[in-house]
């Protein structure tokens, strides 16, 4: 065989093995990426990220269970996976048979959590390609309550609270917040980070309480109440007005000397009871001043005193009108 046959034959099979060779680098850089189990949970966190609920619900093949989908789509699941960070999804792990578990560590709202996702083997692709999927799960679930209120919202998308309770279905992981903004009664932002799978429920509890503009409202009318009835007191001249005070005496008193003024105003606090809102107890002061007649010396004395008075109200909230009904006891 001549020397340029040679060196054409080595020449061939050189170019034969870095074929073959590259063949093999291109399978496993393959088989590591798009055709890897990491694959399919690498796309469920994009579709999460995305807000793509139809997408990140089809490639976890989960059964959603009978509950509010308000959560699975757009800005609701956006909002819920923009908490997440850090994401590192590790090699998968055999778990027997054609499944493996695929660990994934990530920050959730600055808390660092684990979850793994359970895929089988469905199949190949490329002839030779394995094709992974999840394993069906079912969604987990929040459920939501809240104080005398029929609305709330989660992840900012307004939701109905039909008797004050709802339970919403939702994608892992993920962080969930409710609150409660309104013109009369609010709740501070609540938030569950969720990360299990298999159904499970986190709960998300709003401790709704009356708003600034709610108690300067309901403390307005009662200082008008209030006034007004001092106001009347004073010019009926009257010791035991229709009023939450009075004054009881032996003496006689002056006429055109009786007056009567708030000196402590009640403090206004509003609470849940029995499905209502009810204004707690009011205590404040009143003084009031006179001259008086002892019916046994005949002196004239000036009289000058102060008395604690007590009363309760009935409170109703009729859009964005506030009624204070006081309720006297005589």
């Amino acid at each position: 065989m001549s020397q340029a046959l040679v060196k054409t034959a080595a020449g061939w099979l050189l170019g034969l093995m870095l074929a073959a060779a590259g063949a093999v680098v291109c399978i496993n850089l393959v088989s590591q990426s798009v055709a890897s189990p990491q694959q399919p949970v690498r796309e469920y966190f994009e579709a999460l990220q995305k807000g793509e609920g139809e997408q990140a619900l089809g490639l976890l093949r989960a059964k959603v269970p009978k509950a509010n989908a308000a959560m699975l789509d757009g800005t609701a699941l956006q909002t819920a996976a923009s908490a997440l960070s850090d994401i590192k999804i590790g090699n998968a792990q055999s778990r027997g048979g054609n499944r493996v578990a695929v660990p994934v560590d990530y920050s959730l709202d600055g808390s660092r959590l684990h979850s793994e996702f359970l895929l089988e083997r469905t199949g190949t692709q490329w002839l030779f390609f394995g094709k992974w999927a999840f394993v069906p799960t079912t969604l987990p679930t929040i459920e939501v309550t809240v104080v005398n209120a029929s609305e709330a919202a989660l992840n900012g998308v307004p939701v109905n609270m039909p008797n004050g309770h709802n339970t919403f279905a939702v994608f892992y992981p993920g962080k969930y917040e409710a609150s409660l903004n309104g013109t009369f009664f609010e709740a501070p932002p609540t938030s569950a980070l969720v990360s299990n799978r298999d159904g499970g429920t986190a709960p998300l509890n709003l401790q709704t309480r009356s708003t600034k503009s709610m108690d300067e409202a309901v403390a307005g009318k009662v200082r008008e109440f209030l006034d007004t009835c001092a106001a009347e007191a004073t010019e009926q001249q009257r010791l035991q007005p229709d009023c939450p005070f009075y004054h009881a005496s032996n003496a006689r008193v002056v006429d055109g000397t009786i007056k009567w003024e708030i000196t402590e105003y009640p403090k206004i606090t509003i609470e849940p009871f029995g499905g209502k809102w009810v204004v707690a107890p009011l205590n404040g002061k009143a003084r009031l001043t006179a001259r008086e007649i002892n019916l046994f010396t005949g002196y004239v004395n000036d009289l000058n005193v102060e008395h604690d008075f007590s009363f309760t109200t009935q409170l109703d909230t009729d859009g964005n009108t506030v009624t204070v009904t006081p309720l006297l006891s005589f």
